[in-house]
């Protein structure tokens, strides 16, 4: 009986592996491939009186989606950590089907004029609110059926399927953009990937309704006091270091998606004036490491603990950029830039692949949804969301195209400090329902 109990409880977890990675990388493929349509979405939504104000427009459009994120993360995260996990999760994927359908449906500037503009910013929002409840629904659910002294290894699933959404997303930009005329792009082919993403809905939701309950989360509800459960009111009283380090963390982490995933492929294109096909190519080549090494990172951080996996990473990759964004900038070319981003994602792994477990691990189960929901989602609204318009700006008031690279290196002081925060002892020997900071 015990063998056939071990091996459902396997299954499970290989189910939940996949109902985790599969709906978050559907997720996270309607998100990426706005910013990855940016120039063209701007042309056609946000006309203005030269391209520079319109792609401004744009990726402030893009930044809009960001800013309901934290008001979703709190909810969405209320929500799981109240109802359950399984249910928080149903409910983000259907909310991101809606707000895609909408993007991929939606009349032009020229057919509907003003509405068009309003209705995009509307479906961004809806998008950001699915979005700011996806990372914490999904990394929890995935910790909670974690082997135990596998947590990371499991957790970076988390920012596997993320890489996975991007990599995807520059494969069918760079498809589209090879076998399409431009002007078919511009009339019809950039839908192609947001009404294929309004798949998210019924795929994402029968995946995620076949998988049980997190056992852990389970557990506690049968054991907690009747009183009412205040998690945001818990996380701030209780918890104000582990928020500040999982606050940190993020910031290092989502400037650095931000910048050399969405942000450097639109500067090659309009400072340098590379092809689409080149930049979606390189960013198609760079989300692949992403996605083969944060595993490793992840794996790595259970063994030697997080702290000594994230810290090097962090420091070894702000060297790294400084050298490799300039050198993109003084030669741009296919190769410099495929050379940039590829080479930033090598490092970025090594943070990336822990970052999820140490957000939640740091956090008791019964507020653990919310905490890791509310710190990571600030972070991304405030330094990540905006980063593209903010370096856009930049480099159009300067003159200089290096000073993106001052963003990056300021948003490695930050993390650092996080990195800093993190209990020495903290490895795969130590329960989390314990690792409460």
């Amino acid at each position: 009986m015990r063998n056939a109990e071990e091996k459902a409880s396997a299954a499970m977890v290989r189910r939940v592996v996949i109902a985790s990675v599969l709906g978050n990388a559907f997720e996270w493929f309607d998100f990426a491939v706005y910013g990855l349509f940016a120039v063209i979405i701007s042309k056609l939504y946000f006309p203005a009186s030269n391209d520079t104000t319109s792609l401004l427009l744009t990726l402030g459009t893009f930044g809009v989606g960001f800013a309901a994120r934290p008001l979703g993360g709190i909810l969405l995260g209320m929500y799981g950590d109240r109802v359950g996990r399984k249910q928080a999760l149903s409910l983000t994927i259907a909310l991101m089907a809606a707000g895609t359908a909408l993007i991929g449906l939606l009349p032009t500037y020229a057919a509907i004029g003003i509405a068009a503009p309003v209705l995009m910013v509307a479906a961004r929002l809806l998008q950001g609110f699915s979005c700011g409840g996806e990372f914490s629904g999904a990394t929890t659910m995935l910790m909670e059926f974690a082997p135990r002294r596998l947590t990371g290894f499991f957790g970076s699933f988390q920012m596997c399927s993320q890489a996975l959404a991007f990599s995807v997303g520059a494969l069918v930009a760079y498809l589209l953009s090879t076998n399409l005329s431009p002007a078919a792009l511009e009339s019809w082919g950039w839908r192609v990937p947001f009404l294929f993403g309004i798949l998210i809905g019924p795929v994402g939701w029968m995946i995620r309704s076949s998988v049980d309950e997190s056992p852990e989360f389970a557990a506690y509800q049968k054991t907690r006091s009747s009183a009412r459960n205040t998690p945001v009111r818990d996380v701030f009283r209780h918890h104000p270091r582990a928020m500040l380090s999982s606050f940190c963390l993020v910031v290092v982490g989502t400037v650095s998606a931000y910048v050399f995933v969405f942000y450097l492929p639109i500067f090659g294109k309009k400072q340098f004036g590379l092809s689409a096909a080149q930049v979606n190519l390189s960013t198609f080549a760079s989300t692949a490491v992403l996605l083969v090494l944060c595993p490793l990172a992840g794996y790595l951080s259970d063994r030697i603990g997080r702290r000594l996996t994230v810290l090097p990473a962090i420091l070894a990759y702000a060297i790294a950029v400084y050298f490799l964004f300039g050198g993109f900038v003084a030669h741009p070319s296919f190769g410099t830039l495929l050379v940039a981003q590829a080479g930033a994602a090598l490092f970025m792994s090594f943070f990336w692949g822990p970052t999820p477990i140490v957000l939640t691990e740091m956090f008791p189960v019964g507020v653990r949804s919310t905490g890791a929901a509310i710190a990571y989602n600030v972070a991304v609204l405030v330094f990540g969301g905006l980063a593209p318009a903010i370096n856009t700006w930049l480099v159009h008031k300067t003159g200089s195209p290096v000073a993106p690279i001052f963003y990056v290196e300021a948003s490695v002081l930050i993390g650092l400090v996080g990195a800093a925060l993190l209990p020495r002892e903290r490895n795969a020997a130590t329960h989390p329902a314990t690792m409460a900071v």
